[in-house]
């Protein structure tokens, strides 16, 4: 569930889809978790930084849409080694 005011993703909700039985917020983009990239730290290959990787269906709250890239970047400042 993402505000479309600060592209944050507010919170994340088990849903069939199925608008008849409920009716999400109003300025809100409903994604499909398991389908959405994310940026997401990872330790590169040579274990001496980490690196921002797209990973599928790693999305949480709190993390930032990008409405260009269509992709979701997470929150979390670069950890150090």
């Amino acid at each position: 569930m993402i505000n479309e005011s600060t592209n944050v993703v507010d919170n994340i909700c088990v849903w069939d889809g199925d608008t008849n039985t409920w009716t999400p917020p109003a300025n809100t983009l409903m994604l499909t978790q398991d389908d959405t990239q994310a940026l997401v730290w990872q330790l590169n290959a040579d274990k001496t930084d980490y690196v921002l990787v797209e990973t599928l269906g790693v999305g949480s709250i709190g993390f930032i849409w990008n409405t260009t890239t269509q992709v979701l970047t997470t929150n979390q400042p670069k950890p150090t080694v």
